[in-house]
């Protein structure tokens, strides 16, 4: 899949991703491709960037620490994005339920 095809919901994605617990930018996109089935393997070019505006708007905190040698950051869900995460969350719900009626299957 495309980041593009994305367009509007990454920000939800990633969010949820640390609704897990802290991970590693690196981290982050393995979780993306590990609970899509393969379908998000997204480029580090659109994760990192999302990381840092998601950073910026207070829903993730992030930590500098140096693992063998190399430094990495570590995100971190915020409270502030716990509550962006649950409006993300029935954001899609009613989105989901709302095209299903046109794009599902007829009984």
């Amino acid at each position: 899949m495309k980041a593009q095809a994305l367009h509007g919901h990454l920000d939800a994605l990633l969010l949820s991703v640390l609704e897990g617990g802290p991970l590693h930018g690196y981290a982050v996109i393995e979780a993306l491709k590990a609970r899509s089935g393969g379908s998000l393997n997204l480029p580090t070019g659109t994760v990192y960037p999302a990381l840092r505006r998601l950073e910026r708007a207070g829903f993730v905190d992030s930590t500098w620490s140096t693992v063998n040698g190399r430094e990495r950051r570590t995100y971190e869900l915020t409270n502030s994005g716990r509550r962006a995460l649950a409006g993300e969350r029935a954001d899609w719900t009613e989105f989901s339920s709302t095209v299903g009626r046109f794009l599902g299957a007829e009984s």
